[in-house]
């Protein structure tokens, strides 16, 4: 059994929970998160009960989180142990090839994956992203520019767009490997 360990993280946004496996980041939810149950997963452990690769992991992705809310980070650099199907875990791949700092539509994201008229697809998938913030599915907007849907609420994907518009720094897309 794959163990997987909990922690919560304070954060700008209010407290992030993260969980992650041994073999990578699993989870990182909002309070009051959409796609989220309101209770921990059956067998995560919380981090302070735990020890090993797992923990290892959420300590360095509360390191990388800080600095990214701090402005000195623009690319995570973690293992993922993401569960989704094929159609999501390509959406997600997409969302990590989306520049720090900038936003594309829905559609825009649909012709990057190869399919262009799974719009709504596109968006369910994205809406189900087990690792916001680190697969950045905040810097997808609406066509016209709307701040359309975000499973963390509206407030925090602004929040997230203006804390990267001005942190003034540029990168190139995120590698980030789904496992």
């Amino acid at each position: 059994m794959n163990l997987v360990a909990y922690r919560y993280h304070d954060s700008p946004i209010g407290p992030l929970l993260l969980a992650a496996s041994e073999r990578g980041l699993r989870a990182l939810y909002m309070r009051e998160h959409r796609h989220v149950s309101g209770t921990l997963d059956a067998g995560w452990r919380s981090a302070a009960e735990s020890d090993g690769t797992a923990v290892a992991i959420l300590q360095r992705a509360g390191r990388q989180l800080d600095e990214y809310f701090g402005g000195s980070r623009t690319a995570f650099d973690l293992p993922l142990d993401v569960e989704g199907s094929a159609f999501q875990r390509s959406v997600w791949q997409g969302l990590c090839a989306i520049p720090f700092g900038q936003t594309i539509s829905y559609g825009e994201l649909a012709r990057r994956i190869g399919n262009a008229r799974a719009v709504r697809a596109v968006g369910l998938a994205n809406g189900r992203n087990p690792v916001s913030i680190v697969v950045p599915c905040h810097r997808v907007i609406g066509a016209d520019g709307s701040m359309t849907g975000y499973g963390g609420g509206i407030e925090r994907k602004v929040f997230l767009l203006a804390l990267e518009a001005q942190s003034g720094a540029v990168a190139r897309p995120g590698q980030l490997a789904l496992v």
